[in-house]
């Protein structure tokens, strides 16, 4: 998922205080204040991606069946100004929370403008939506960096299970997603705009307060400097670092990376925009007789099984902190509550209607259902000896997305010039989702990696700043190139629209891999 981990300000300060009194573990040796931030990020991407998947098809959708009835051009544009600056403002949120609210307080007061933002949209006028828009980007530069910096300082006196530590916390970033797009997509689509933007704030608002009952577990983590307790540690050790020609190198390196990641994320996030047109207005979703039951058996399972599993963690969580965090875990509990109350309705109302029509924001939850599928293959394949440079991984990352849409491509050659709807099988779109997402784990996460290696120790927050300006500007293009689909396919086809995303990222992917060698000259050792 794109949903993407910003260690922005993961520096662990001298003066944070362990847990005292509070337990120790959950399970694996991992404190419950990393299982609160795990939920506390999981109703976060819940609402952001639950939004998103609905935000193009309600503005394109027709009066009569309550959206906007805008040109799809208008709606792409807009949700690419609205992705790329979700990228933009952590940068500040960040910086704000290092020198003024510290990561808490942040967390706390983006968690609130995201949820009057989602409150806002869910009135559905033109000025609300507009206002909706600003709180929700607003307070994720608030939330989204900061809670990632929280995960990290947990682990201040154990940095030997950090990464163990942000791969749990990865799970809850694309279970959130997972859920949002399927829980707020149905109900958007089904029952009303409002109650699928409704939806994404509730439980925004869950995790806020889930979280602002839960600092117990936190002791001093998290506070602004001037409320941190100074513990008489020792002032800490200035790291040593490189020679200026191993930096200087080392800073290209990681420049190069950053805008190859943009022909990357300018294709994959099309995945909210002229994707989400596809499935919508180019997919047949009508599935009948044992197609259309074994659809609902299969998303039954989809469903079920990862919200038994996210049980369980909140059982675990609940055994050990129950005495100290009643409250945080009295609307923990109750969002489940809600949660599964939600998933029978949505099963059962399923299962008892005789038709089955696949909502087009559904396939948007393929994308986070294989990363968690394939996300421990790649991790070995990255652990054994055939670990390759990350210029090769970037190369095949790069491959990869430009075949998904080779794949759509290939499968739109039926649909006829300039043709505002079609029906072809929805085959297409899921093996593509398949493989954006294999890209995504040669790209997202070797590249967040790759940028804390090869930064020097004083320039890592601003190295992360460039790596999210790139982001910024790939979902800015994003928007920008999507909103071409209608011009392209009335001049052309509508494959030769998704052909032009299999050429660009295969010529950057070969460029890459031409420039593989002088790459790892320039990293100086660092694999």
């Amino acid at each position: 998922m794109s949903q993407r981990v910003h260690p922005l300000n993961d520096q662990v300060s001298k003066h944070n205080i362990p847990y005292g009194d509070q337990p120790t573990h959950v399970e694996g040796g991992h404190p419950p204040g990393l299982f609160v931030l795990f939920f506390t990020e999981m109703w976060e991407r819940f609402s952001y991606y639950g939004m998103r998947a609905l935000f193009v098809l309600f503005l394109t959708s027709t009066i009569a069946n309550g959206g906007w009835a805008w040109e799809r051009e208008e709606a792409l544009q807009l949700y690419g100004i609205y992705t790329g600056l979700v990228y933009l403002t952590p940068i500040i949120g960040g910086y704000i929370a290092d020198r003024f609210l510290g990561f808490r307080n942040a967390i706390i007061f983006g968690a609130l403008l995201m949820t009057l933002g989602h409150a806002s949209m869910a009135m559905e006028t033109v000025f609300f939506f507009y206002v909706g828009l600003g709180l929700i980007i607003l307070g994720n530069g608030l939330f989204k960096p900061n809670i990632s910096s929280m995960v990290g300082q947990l682990y201040a006196n154990n940095p030997a299970k950090k990464d163990a530590a942000y791969t749990i916390f990865y799970m809850g970033i694309n279970s959130g997603a997972f859920l949002g797009i399927l829980l707020c997509g149905y109900i958007g689509e089904k029952v009303g705009w409002s109650w699928g933007f409704g939806l994404a704030g509730i439980f925004m608002l869950f995790g806020m307060l889930q979280f602002m009952f839960s600092k117990k577990l936190f002791g001093n983590i998290g506070l602004a400097t001037k409320n941190q307790i100074d513990t008489g540690a020792d002032t800490e050790t200035k790291a040593v670092e490189d020679p200026a020609h191993v930096v200087r190198d080392r800073i290209i390196v990681i420049s190069i990376l950053a805008f190859f990641v943009i022909f990357f994320w300018m294709a994959f996030e099309q995945a909210g925009g002229s994707m989400t047109i596809f499935a919508a207005d180019y997919t047949n979703r009508v599935l009948e007789g044992s197609s259309g039951t074994l659809f609902k058996w299969a998303n039954a399972i989809l469903v079920v099984v990862p919200m038994l599993i996210l049980t369980a963690v909140l059982g675990n969580l609940f055994r050990q902190t129950y005495k100290n965090i009643p409250f945080s875990n009295f609307f923990l509990g109750l969002s489940f509550v809600i949660i599964w109350g939600i998933i029978i309705w949505m099963l059962r109302r399923e299962f008892i209607s005789d038709a089955t029509e696949v909502p087009a924001s559904w396939f948007q939850i393929l994308n986070s259902f294989f990363i968690i599928s394939c996300a421990p293959l790649f991790s070995k394949i990255w652990e054994s000896k055939y670990n390759p440079s990350a210029p090769v991984k970037f190369a095949i990352g790069l491959f990869l997305l430009g075949l998904g849409f080779g794949i759509l491509a290939f499968g739109g050659l039926s649909i006829p010039q300039g043709a505002k709807t079609a029906s072809v099988s929805m085959v297409w779109l899921i093996l593509a989702y398949l493989f954006h997402t294999l890209g995504e784990l040669c790209i997202s996460p070797v590249g967040l990696s790759y940028v804390s290696k090869l930064s020097p120790p004083r320039l890592v927050g601003l190295m992360f700043g460039i790596w999210f300006v790139a982001n910024f500007i790939a979902n800015t293009l994003a928007g920008w190139t999507g909103s071409y689909i209608d011009k392209i396919t009335e001049t052309y086809s509508i494959s030769t629209f998704f052909l032009i995303f299999t050429i660009l990222p295969a010529v950057a992917g070969v460029i890459m891999l031409a420039l593989n060698g002088t790459l790892k000259k320039k990293m100086h050792g660092i694999t």
